[in-house]
């Protein structure tokens, strides 16, 4: 039995979080005003349940929440695309950001929640499954919300009947670029539209008894190996993210990562070395002169004033020293001019970032990962073309997983791997989530740090 001082939720593959109780005595010590009414509006009893750990993908995500608290609400919050913002909701203590399109949030018995992303900008597919979901949780008086983000209508014309018979009238009007929420908490239905945000706060009341579950798992298995996961520009080191550094490189080598990003940008003087940006190496360095430096002031600089940076000839050197390690390069685009540079080409996969480019390495041999953007770009088969060039890897924003669910599964039955960036990015989406949820679905991820899991059972 946990402790009951420590707060937990279970996401969809039956795996606890603990949140703990030291949040709740940080409040305390910061604002002691507020301790009394905190301490007697949030402490909660825990009911602990045994679940099945599978170690695989779950596509739809899917959150049990489990707590006796006060005052519980939902906040929706929807922001178009004209702010540039995530739209989120948030139940109890948890905050989930969600992707483009519409996101139906059900409310079940016992604080449970479940929630499926439908791309109703890009996918007729999608709007087709939305509109047959709803149906089905309106019709059996399910207790609902819906929040857009991004851009959510462009699909949706032609449906616009459908949508107003089930009593959404609004969200039958839609216009490309709007914020929308929805929810029947109260018995009927509320709807808002707005041409840039909308928050709104449900209180939920405590008699919904509905077990029933409208987005089962879908579970991928997967075997673990040690080429799911890539070091994030070298890893994290001491705590600290996207240094670069040879240090970086030690320290992951030893926690047990065979695979290396690293990024690789110019000097003023055309020398490549590793850095994720100019203005970012700046500030880890303190570097006040000319951006960009040169490359003896690029070595000279330590960063945070302990870290090695890294140029060709120390990049090579490590490589070189350990023989079973990959690079993986982000940023630089001419995979000749770094192949030739490099010291052991079989041992290179370059992320590229045109068609152009993949084609180019291609024809000269060398191990292509085509990125986001000129994927997505590709007219007609993606992996058709992936085929003919023998592109064997893939980079793609995991934030894309719930939207792009058909091209993934294609990708993966070609034996084409994918691996994820944007680990870290959003609340509770950390290297053990994408490990417990999206791997199998996905191939691998670029990750900050080691953990347990990531080691081979073998």
């Amino acid at each position: 039995m946990k402790n009951i001082n420590s707060f937990s939720f279970y996401n969809n593959t039956g795996t606890y979080i603990d949140i703990g109780l030291y949040k709740l005595i940080n409040k305390m010590r910061i604002n002691p005003q507020l301790s009394a009414s905190y301490v007697r509006n949030s402490f909660v009893i825990l009911f602990l349940f045994i679940g099945t750990i599978v170690k695989g993908n779950t596509f739809t995500p899917s959150i049990i929440l489990v707590e006796n608290a006060i005052n519980q609400e939902l906040v929706l919050n929807s922001h178009s695309f004209n702010t540039h913002e995530r739209s989120t909701f948030t139940f109890l203590t948890q905050t989930e950001g969600v992707e483009r399109g519409l996101t139906i949030i059900h409310l079940r018995a016992n604080n449970e929640i479940e929630f499926k992303t439908f791309d109703t900008y890009g996918s007729k597919e999608d709007v087709q499954e939305f509109i047959a979901v709803i149906s089905k949780m309106i019709s059996t008086n399910a207790a609902i919300a819906i929040l857009a983000h991004d851009s959510a209508a462009a699909s949706l014309v032609g449906s616009e009947k459908d949508l107003a018979n089930l009593g959404l009238t609004k969200l039958s009007t839609l216009k490309g670029r709007q914020a929308y929420i929805m929810h029947n908490i109260a018995g009927t239905i509320v709807e808002q539209i707005d041409d840039n945000s909308i928050t709104h706060k449900i209180n939920i009341p405590s008699g919904i008894s509905s077990n029933a579950a409208y987005f089962p798992r879908e579970v991928y298995e997967f075997t673990p190996k040690i080429d799911r996961y890539i070091a994030h520009a070298g890893g994290e080191v001491n705590g600290i993210k996207s240094t670069n550094s040879k240090n970086a490189l030690d320290e992951n080598y030893k926690k047990g990562f065979r695979f290396f990003e690293l990024d690789i940008i110019e000097t003023a003087d055309g020398h490549l070395v590793a850095a994720h940006d100019w203005n970012m190496w700046a500030r880890f360095t303190d570097y006040t002169g000319t951006l960009p430096p040169t490359h003896a002031q690029f070595m000279k600089e330590k960063i945070y004033g302990d870290y090695t940076t890294l140029d060709m000839e120390g990049i090579n050197t490590w490589f070189k020293n350990h023989p079973d390690a990959t690079l993986i390069t982000d940023k630089i685009n001419d995979p000749i001019s770094f192949a030739n540079a490099f010291v052991d080409k079989e041992r290179l996969i370059m992320e590229l970032f045109s068609v152009m480019a993949v084609e180019k390495a291609s024809e000269y041999g060398i191990h292509a990962m085509i990125s986001q953007e000129p994927l997505l770009d590709i007219k007609g088969d993606e992996v058709n073309f992936l085929k003919v060039n023998n592109v064997k890897h893939v980079a793609l924003s995991r934030r894309i997983i719930a939207s792009k669910k058909k091209l993934l599964l294609a990708l993966k039955n070609a034996d084409i791997k994918v691996y994820v960036y944007n680990v870290n990015f959003d609340p509770g989406k950390d290297e053990q989530y994408v490990h417990d949820n999206e791997l199998g679905l996905v191939y691998g991820m670029y990750a900050d740090k080691w953990i347990s899991d990531m080691k081979p059972k073998n």
